[in-house]
This record gives structure tokens, sequence and C-alpha cells, in this order.
């Protein structure tokens, strides 16, 4: 058993104070409107946007699921957390300058004003659904799995406690505590992250250079594109879909943006939080090529029974005792804490904003909609706990990663058409929502009819297609039925797309259009991520 010593407890349980109270103080000093419960007044700024962004994206199910993955099948899962420069490029060239400049509040909020109610009423259920079901319940049940297993405390008393503790800063605080906690905690996660990856390195004798020179076939990014894991071809599909969807079209993910100052503290907020993310895979992935290493090739160990065990078998045999066991779960549990807190704040915004505002009450007064908000959370915090269990017989990664490929595809299909194309129509909007939703269904039926039928292995796919083709393969539907049924129908009026269309001359304003001195240049420090991210990837190609 992971036993840890009473400077390891005094560490955890005082990070886990500092985390509360840094929340509880921003919650003092925001003001106590709707704007400010749900976007912090518009007032954060860069490095807490950045630091907020990495934070939130990387949680138990990030931590766990990826380790395990890169432990099965080597460094390709890294693509996983490295796939940020062509997803982020997007992210600042399309999407921030149209929402903030548009004062958008929430993805419901655009999807209503540029094709009307119904567009964003089905983003809102789906949505609400989806960050219950799909985000909390493997982030809950992740985090709790891997506490339990390193202190043999109660899974289920565990996962309750974190819950609790969770909502006792995020429901009273609003988006403003989230994010400020989820700032502590990155640097807490990325601490901790690395140098548990280096007391473990140390433990291979020559290092790096023997792992890899031991199984090289292990250390490349470029999958071949029939690989299970992380085919590359899939990673560059999935920029114009999932990936996209997940920093851009997902509420959790842009609030962060929302909240921003200003356009240039929104810009450079994404471009911090890709200098960050470089680090990652030393915090994820990369631990689990040493647990390979040392249970299969030095023979340390027996197997392990599943994939989702790297992560606790890395802490247990690699943490010494003397307070890094204590700081790198505090980093861990700082991981799960902000995850879950900027899901369930996620989910109050939209349940307050645009189902409760805007369908069961339109008369509702800020201090009403605040406490419905308040409501929401606690009931996704309590519904993500009963359920978390079911996860256990999917595994983190595969339950998380699939459920999001298929949720991506019809909303970010439309959310890009309603950017880049000004004649997409409320009936093409619909189409791609609802009519998109049937086309993934039908691809995913056609999927395991051809799986369990043997077509595939007859047509030399032994593994059948991965889930980011078939989320590509319905997007490209999707895209086609759009502009069919956008052609069959009257344009919008001009008043209805053109505040939301993307155009060229906006690549001039990256600065927000105000001088400021070189070194605070967006496009300067994107070109420092973009040298950055080309050398890894010429590196580990």
């Amino acid at each position: 058993m992971f036993v840890l010593s009473a400077i390891d407890v005094v560490i955890i349980v005082a990070s886990i104070l500092i985390v509360m109270i840094v929340g509880l103080i921003a919650s003092r000093n925001q003001d106590k409107s709707a704007k400010g419960y749900f976007l912090a007044s518009g007032r954060l700024p860069w490095y807490i946007i950045g630091a907020a962004f990495v934070s939130t994206s990387v949680s138990s199910e990030q931590i766990v699921g990826t380790v395990g993955q890169a432990y099965k099948s080597g460094m390709g899962v890294a693509n996983w957390e490295w796939w940020s420069l062509p997803v982020y490029s997007m992210l600042i060239v399309f999407f921030i300058p149209m929402f903030l400049r548009s004062k958008i509040t929430t993805i419901p909020d655009f999807l209503t004003r540029r094709f009307g109610q119904l567009c964003g009423d089905i983003y809102s259920w789906v949505m609400l659904f989806a960050y219950v079901v799909i985000f909390l319940v493997p982030v809950v049940y992740g985090g709790s799995l891997t506490f339990s297993m390193l202190t043999g405390f109660n899974f289920y008393a565990v996962l309750w406690v974190t819950i609790i503790l969770v909502g006792a800063y995020s429901i009273k605080g609003g988006l403003s505590s989230v994010m400020w906690t989820d700032a502590v905690q990155c640097s807490m996660l990325l601490g901790g992250g690395i140098i548990l990856f280096f007391i473990a390195l140390a433990q291979i004798p020559g290092g790096w250079h023997v792992m890899v020179h031991a199984n090289p076939q292990r250390f490349h990014l470029y999958y071949p594109p029939s690989d299970p894991a992380a085919p590359f071809l899939g990673m560059l599909l999935g920029s114009v879909g999932v990936f996209i969807f997940y920093s851009a079209g997902n509420q959790v993910m842009i609030q962060r943006v929302l909240g921003a100052r200003s356009l240039w503290d929104g810009m450079m907020g994404i471009v911090f939080a890709g200098i960050i993310n470089m680090a990652r895979p030393l915090v994820t992935c990369f631990l689990g090529l040493i647990v390979y290493h040392w249970i299969n090739v030095m023979h340390q160990a027996p197997a392990l029974a599943k994939p989702d065990d790297a992560f606790p078998f890395a802490l247990q045999n690699f943490a010494p005792g003397w307070g890094l066991r204590g700081i790198i779960l505090a980093g861990f549990l700082a991981a799960v804490m902000s995850t879950i807190s900027a899901l369930a704040n996620s989910t109050a915004t939209i349940f307050s904003l645009d189902v409760y505002h805007k369908v069961i009450n339109k008369n509702a007064s800020d201090v009403q909609l605040v406490k419905v908000g308040r409501l929401a959370s606690m009931i996704a915090l309590i519904t993500a706990g009963i359920i978390a269990p079911v996860v256990s017989k999917i595994g983190i990664f595969m339950y998380f990663q699939t459920g999001v490929t298929y949720l991506a595809v019809p909303f970010i299909t439309v959310v890009l058409f309603g950017l880049l194309w000004k004649r997409t129509n409320y009936e093409a909007a619909r189409f791609g929502l609802i009519g998109g939703i049937v086309i993934l269904i039908g691809v995913i039926i056609a999927d395991h009819l051809l799986r369990s039928n043997g077509i595939y292995a007859q047509w030399g796919i032994p593994n059948g297609l991965h889930w980011i083709y078939q989320g590509f393969i319905a997007q490209v539907i999707i895209a086609i039925g759009m502009i069919i049924v956008a052609l069959r129908h009257p344009a919008p009026a001009e008043s209805q797309w053109k505040p939301f269309q993307w155009f060229p001359s906006q690549l001039k304003q990256l600065n927000d259009g105000i001088s400021r001195p070189w070194y605070q240049s967006v496009a300067l420090w994107f070109g420092v991520f973009a040298v950055i991210w080309v050398a890894a990837y010429w590196k580990f190609w």
C-alpha cells in the first residue's frame, strides 16, 4: 500500500485549504450580478486564462488515462497532449475575436443569435446531459479510484469527500472562484507531475536514452493510419472536429476566454496555455513509458492487470516518502478538483442563462439566476458521483475520448458553418444538429455491423475504424447535407450573419487595435509557441 507520512498528509491538507481559501476570497471580490457569477464580470487577465485553460483540460481522466495508454501503446498518445498548435491557431484566428466582440455569453447564446432559439436549446440540453455523463463522470471516477488505490481509503468515501470539497467553493463563488483556484491548481499540477517524472526517470539506469534504445518503435509521435490508439491521420482530421470542439465549441473551455478583460487578454491567454501545454506529457503520458520499461524490460514487477493502473503504480513505486508523495498527490488532486469545478460551473451557466432564463422564467432577476445556477451545480455533482462507477467497465481513456468525439461532430460543424459561411441559414443549422445526430448514430451502427460481420478484416482493417475516422466521416456527410439544405432555402438576413462572420481583415487586430510594446505582441509569443511545437515534433517524429 502507498504509505503517506505525516508531512505528506500535512502537504495535501494544506494544498486543499489553500485552494479553498483562494476560491472563497475570489468570490468575495466579485460583484453579485449574474455576469459576475457566470463570467467573472469580464475582468480575467491573460495569465489566469492560460493557467485555467490548462488545468481544466488536465484531470484524472487525462492523467490516469493517458499514462495508461502510453504504457500500453507508446508515445503516440502524446499527440493528444501536444496537438495544440493547429487547434489554438483556429481558436485565436476564428473564434476568440468573434466571441468577445459579439459579447457572447455561452455557446447556446451564439447558436440562438446566429440561427434561432431551437439551435441554442438543442446544444443546452445535450450538453447539460453530456457534462454530467461524459465529462464529469470519468473525472470523478479516475480521481477517486487513484486516491483510493494509493491510500486504501474507501473508494466511495473518497469520491463524496472530493465532491463536497469542490462544491464548497465552486458553487458559492462562480467563475471567478473557479478561475483563480484553477490557476493555483495549475502550478500544483505541473510542479508535482514534473517532479514525479524526473524521480521516476532516475530509477532507470541510463535514463531516457536507454528506454528509447530498448524499444525505439514506442518512441515516435507518428503512428500509421490503422493504429488503434493514436493514428496520425486521425489527428489531422480531428483538428476540424473533436479537437476544435473541445477548445472552442465546448462551454467548459471557452468560458475561460469569455471572461477575459480584453480581446488581447483572451488571445494571449491561449498562447500562454499553448506554451504550458508543451510540458504536459511530462505530467501525463511519458510516465507510462517509464512504467512500461520498469516492468517489461527491467522485469522489476509483474505486468499490470489493466493500463489504468499505471499511474497508481508509478506513485507507489517511484515516489519517495519524505514529503514528495504529498506534493505529487496534491498536484493530482488539484487537477481533479479544477476540472470538476469547471464542469459544475459551466453546467450552472448553461442551465441558468440558456434554459431557466430563456424558457422557464424570462423575468428572472440576477439573484434568482445565481440561486438556480448553484442548485444546478449541486445536482450535477451529486448525479456524477452516483453513476461514476460505470466507467470501470469501459476504461477511462476510451470512455472519455469516444464520448467527446461522438458528441463534438454535429455541434462543431454547425458552429464552423456559422462563422465561415454567411449563406448558412436556420434550416441548415437545424439539419446539422438534429440530422447530424441521426447521421452520427448511423455511422456508428454501420461501423458496428462491419466490425461484427468481419468485413473490416476482409478489407485489411483488422482493428476496425478508429472513432476519429467515424467522426470525420459523419462530419463530411453533415457538411454536405448542410450545404444542400442551405441552398434550398432563403439566405439569412445580413443582420443575422454579419455580426458573427469571420473576415480575413480581422487578422490585423491581434493586438486588439491598441499599440503595445513589442514584447506584448500576440504574434511574437505565438511564434515562440510555434517554434517550440515544431521542434518537439521534429525531435520525436
